[in-house]
């Protein structure tokens, strides 16, 4: 698709900087109404009509132009969902970013990746198997990717240098965390890629990991786990890439080492055992389906039929049904859509009124929750 201009990216940025829009949200109204700027008009008087009690106002335009500004500045680029440079694997997930901001190269986007991701405290021999694995796949023409973190991440980074590695961050593609992988983020904007969903400049804070870890596994073909924790955000990663339709693959280790149970659990719940790349790379192979890279709506729902005013009465009932069944604790939207019945354009007008009201919230991979009390 040809690139976005000037004003529409614009657009694009100040739709998904609005408060209470998520990627979700933010691709039904695009869905509704064709494109961002008729969805930003569009804005006040659709969460008015869904019974928002305060107004609903869209993100400042100015503080949008000064941030694509300072990307700018910092040799960072915005790329929007609907243009080529996009990951197409990413576009694939079901809630992809709207925009991404990308320092380094996006020709790494068009080969397939494989995430390799673990603990921070990661032992000496996780660290050594961690950049064993990144150096094979990528002498077999496979990109790693990562989240940049301590010990796993940096060891399969600094692997795959010459061959290609993309980094996924929590913050700004210019916040360099961890302190210590100031040089590694340089080398890797340099000969690989590092891309966010945040603003240029924003420090992460805890919340933003798990939002950060969809991205990881959206971005590969599969995730390969080298120590985890039982408790721990590599676990998280390893949700989502099957949520996803990713393979998940997982070094096993002692039982004795704590540092081990995570992975070694994942084995005993099907994960692929993998000692070398070639376990990687033979389930690749062997995939039929493999990992669908069609860009796609998957925010629709749909059932075929084209966008439609929904039945007033019919939307207010199933916002009731909604309200009733969701709690503070996130539910998945296919599951809502298993539980609910009504036809699934419909249901998605409804997700749609209440977040914008203020009484649903998005969650990151697709989820969706009573919005918490002010």
């Amino acid at each position: 698709m040809p690139a976005l201009s000037d004003s529409e990216r614009l657009d694009w940025l100040q739709l998904i900087r609005t408060p209470s829009i998520g990627p979700i949200t933010f691709h039904r109204l695009i869905a509704k109404y064709g494109d961002a700027g008729a969805a930003l008009q569009a804005l006040p008087e659709l969460a008015h009509k869904a019974g928002r009690k305060k107004p609903l106002r869209a993100a400042d335009r100015g503080a949008a132009k000064a941030e694509l500004a300072n990307a700018d500045r910092q040799g960072a680029r915005a790329v929007a969902l609907c243009e080529d440079d996009y990951p197409k694997a990413l576009a694939a997930i079901a809630d992809p970013p709207p925009i991404i901001y990308l320092r380094g190269h996006a020709s790494l986007f068009e080969k397939p990746a494989i995430a390799i991701i673990g603990a921070r405290n990661a032992s000496g021999v996780g660290r050594k198997i961690a950049r064993q694995l990144a150096a094979d796949l990528g002498q077999a023409g496979v990109v790693v990717a990562s989240g940049l973190a301590r010990g796993i991440d940096g060891a399969a980074h600094e692997a795959a240098l010459e061959t290609g590695t993309i980094a996924v961050v929590a913050g700004g593609v210019d916040v360099i965390y961890p302190p210590e992988h100031d040089e590694l983020t340089a080398q890797i904007a340099k000969q690989g890629a590092v891309i966010s969903e945040c603003p240029i400049g924003y420090r992460p804070t805890a919340r933003d990991f798990p939002k950060r870890n969809r991205l990881i596994s959206g971005l590969a073909r599969g995730v390969v786990v080298v120590e985890a924790a039982a408790k721990s955000g590599t676990l998280i990663t390893a949700r989502f890439a099957l949520e996803q339709g990713r393979e998940v693959f997982a070094v096993p280790g002692s039982p004795l080492d704590p540092r081990c149970q995570g992975a070694n659990r994942l084995i005993r719940d099907g994960a692929v055992l993998t000692e070398r790349a070639e376990d990687v790379l033979t389930m690749l192979a062997q995939q039929q389906r493999g990992v669908s890279e069609d860009r796609r709506d998957v925010f629709d729902w749909s059932d075929g039929a084209a966008l439609q005013e929904p039945d007033p009465v019919a939307l207010v009932s199933l916002r009731r049904q909604l309200l009733e069944m969701l709690s503070y604790t996130p539910l998945h939207r296919d599951e809502i859509l298993r539980e609910i019945d009504a036809p699934p354009g419909l249901l998605a007008d409804a997700l749609l009124e209440l977040t914008l009201a203020g009484e649903a919230q998005e969650h990151a991979g697709g989820q969706f929750s009573l919005a918490a009390p002010e």
